[in-house]
């Protein structure tokens, strides 16, 4: 006797399986994997080089500041890659990156010190460009179901590397001086201009607007009525990551342990980070964008107030809820920029989108640097995680329609 079984639906890919599959997204991911590398193991070096050539902290602390400084100039900057092909413009910067950092050779004492810095700053501007024309080269070249995952596993790597790289640019440094860490990220860049060459066609010029110009992508973004919401929380959550960190040591004094166990809360942290990023494409996709941001601005609001109790199961606990909740509404509003504006003003439009997320949490580490001196982490925290939760029921409120965000513009 015959017998009739109903088959078994096919289990579903796994998100890495997905974007490899995918030419463009592949190569866009091992390229981010290995320039991402060179990146965090130059950042921890060049502010330890600093150090030592000078022993001045504050100097060794303009480094990151050298770094983070061109994002400010984000939509002037990200207007470049509006202007030419994108493929072609993500294969020359990154040449032009490697050739730049070689001039650190250059670097033998305090007296050369003004090079360093020089080529920290043209660095993070290149960085301002490539992150833009990467973010609109991807959106045409890449299935847009695919985007989310990509999105996701790109903030993975970022924050794998970040475990990983600094430990291997350290251990290079030490071993072999400050020179060697530049060579190796000269050879990263190299690698992943050759990845973005490899990607054949799928690389249009970009359509010119009439009278376009700089600030077109902030106003799209703002009065897209969908993006607005989206953008505004992330900001808002990364504020108050800023707060949080500055606080990281003063949680660890608390807990009665020595400075270098940051160290291991940083870790946890980017574990549970790279565990977001790889769940971020299909969570993105059942719940839609405005809850997708909304629950992780909510995990990472009650993992800072959980960090507030001074035991040490607690304390890790909470870091790992901040990486886990911290990409989720990062990644929501980049991928929506992405689907929803028109490819003419993208590559601004990104970077202006970039620069609006990135940039509080980089002011209020200043400001939570003063707060942690007059208020005790026991309260600061709570009252971080309090914001937070305000801020997820705000963004999850008056959902309105994901379609808006969800189709190109």
């Amino acid at each position: 006797m015959t017998s009739y079984k109903t088959p078994l639906p096919a289990p579903p890919e796994r998100p890495l399986v997905r974007v490899l599959r995918d030419r463009a997204a592949g190569r866009c991911l091992l390229a981010v994997l290995v320039s991402g590398f060179g990146t965090s193991a130059l950042w921890l070096v060049s502010g330890v080089w600093t150090k030592e050539l000078t022993g001045s902290d504050g100097l060794a602390a303009l480094c990151a500041f050298a770094l983070w400084a061109p994002t400010l100039a984000g939509p002037l900057l990200g207007a470049i890659a509006d202007r030419v092909r994108r493929r072609r413009l993500l294969v020359a910067v990154n040449l032009a990156l490697a050739c730049l950092v070689l001039a650190l050779f250059a670097v033998e004492g305090p007296g050369r010190l003004w090079l360093l810095f020089a080529v920290l700053f043209l660095y993070g501007a290149c960085g301002v460009v490539t992150d833009a024309a990467e973010s609109a080269w991807v959106a045409g070249a890449v299935p847009a179901d695919v985007l989310g995952e990509l999105n996701g596993l790109r903030m993975s790597v970022n924050e794998g590397v970040k475990i990983v790289a600094p430990l291997a640019g350290a251990a290079l440094f030490t071993a072999y001086g400050g020179a060697r860490v530049a060579l190796l990220d000269a050879v990263t860049f190299v690698a992943a201009a050759g990845l973005f060459a490899s990607v054949r066609g799928r690389d249009p010029r970009p359509v010119r607007r009439a009278g376009a110009r700089a600030a077109d992508g902030l106003r799209e973004l703002w009065r897209h009525g969908e993006l607005r919401p989206l953008l505004l929380s992330g900001s808002g959550v990364m504020a108050l990551s800023g707060v949080t960190g500055a606080s990281v040591f003063a949680v660890v004094d608390g807990l009665g342990r020595a400075p270098a166990f940051t160290g291991v809360l940083y870790a946890v942290q980017g574990v549970g980070s790279v565990a977001a990023g790889a769940l971020s494409g299909g969570l993105l996709r059942r719940l839609g964008a405005r809850r997708f941001a909304a629950y992780g601005i909510a995990l990472f609001a009650l993992g800072a107030a959980v960090r507030a109790v001074p035991y040490d199961a607690a304390v890790l606990v909470g870091s790992a809820a901040i990486g886990v909740g911290l990409p989720c509404p990062l990644v929501a509003a980049l991928t929506a920029v992405q689907r929803a504006l028109p490819d003419a003003v993208l590559g601004r439009a990104s970077a202006a989108a970039h620069t609006l997320l990135f940039t509080p949490g980089a002011l209020t580490l200043a400001v939570g640097a003063g707060l942690v001196v007059v208020a005790p982490v026991g309260v600061l925290l709570p009252v971080v995680g309090g914001a937070g939760l305000l801020l997820a029921a705000a963004c999850h409120g008056g959902r309105g329609s994901e379609a808006a965000v969800t189709a190109p513009g």
